[in-house]
């Protein structure tokens, strides 16, 4: 009896329309529902942020306070409903969305137009920590308090002490152009680990603090692998290779289950996290897949140059 055929790739469960430029930068705010399904929030290279209803699947709301530079990172803090928005303007924005308004009422000058983004790091309300490029490529400011931290492409802040029996400091991972990642102290101003992971630029990292491992794309064709141990020392676990070089984004799944990658050669690839299993090649978009970002039900969300972004449902959590 001949193998059953592999099932193809599903199709987006459905696709949003109207960013009218491409889409750099994707985020879910849990906090503010409507009906019980989350907001979706993109940056386009316009410089809009749009605000999109999964539930009537169009924008609520457009922002603009980026003076038509592209918008590369979103975020909202804790309480929901404040956004940061950092944009190619050399300008961070904190907009204030609570009751209808979408004002910004406060920024941050920034340093550095090049490919890091910014990260923060709760430390429970009302403190948190921001971590934004610095003068210059190689620089990353943390405040409070001000620290340099050196990436050159991507930030994580991460903070361990709670499950590893490390003092409760906040730690930054950082990727860099000549293909490392590091780990730093943010409040001792240090280094604590560095490994070479990638021949070619770090474009973007995730981190799985229950596992303390993490995982890189780079321009080049590999993922990399790898894991923090008990004395903060990364150590490469492993590399994939890919058919086609270029990951803008790579996140994991809040259940931790599965990863997705955003790819330059059109595609949005699935793995199983534990085990690096490819599972899926989603090739709906017709160019660049910028940035891809996970709801907490499992939804997936791809943005694209082709001014699209798309909704998959796949593999729902248990």
């Amino acid at each position: 009896m001949a193998a059953p055929c592999p099932l193809p790739p599903p199709d987006p469960q459905f696709v949003l329309r109207g960013t009218q430029s491409p889409v750099h930068a994707l985020h879910f705010c849990e906090g503010r529902q409507a009906q019980g399904h989350p907001l979706l929030f993109s940056g386009s290279q316009s410089g809009l942020v749009h605000i999109w209803s999964l539930q009537m699947r169009r924008a609520l709301t457009t922002l603009d306070g980026h003076g038509g530079q592209c918008v590369t990172w979103l975020q909202t803090l804790p309480q929901g409903h404040q956004l940061l928005s950092q944009g190619r303007d050399l300008k961070l924005c904190l907009w204030d969305l609570a009751e209808g308004r979408n004002a910004v009422v406060d920024s941050v000058p920034l340093e550095s137009v090049g490919f890091c983004r910014s990260s923060i790091l709760v430390q429970g309300q009302p403190r948190w920590m921001l971590a934004v490029p610095g003068k210059g490529s190689n620089e990353v400011r943390a405040s409070p308090p001000e620290a340099p931290c050196s990436p050159n492409s991507s930030a994580h802040p991460l903070d361990l002490g709670s499950s590893r029996n490390c003092s409760p400091r906040p730690l930054l991972l950082a990727g860099y152009e000549d293909g490392s990642v590091a780990l730093w102290d943010v409040s001792e101003q240090k280094v604590c680990s560095r490994i070479a992971c990638h021949e070619e630029p770090v474009m973007d990292l995730d981190f799985d603090s229950q596992k303390a491992k993490g995982i890189s794309g780079s321009a080049g064709k590999a993922l990399a692998v790898w894991r923090l141990d008990g004395q903060q020392a990364l150590q490469v676990c492993g590399t994939h290779q890919l058919t086609n070089p270029g990951i803008a984004e790579v996140t994991i799944r809040p259940d931790r289950k599965i990863l997705a990658t955003a790819g330059w050669d059109h595609r949005i690839r699935v793995f199983h996290w534990r085990k690096m299993q490819p599972l899926a090649v989603l090739a709906f978009h017709s160019a660049a897949i910028q940035c891809v970002a996970f709801a907490a039900d499992g939804l997936l969300a791809a943005g694209s140059k082709d001014q699209r972004i798309s909704l998959w449902s796949l593999y729902p959590r248990a």
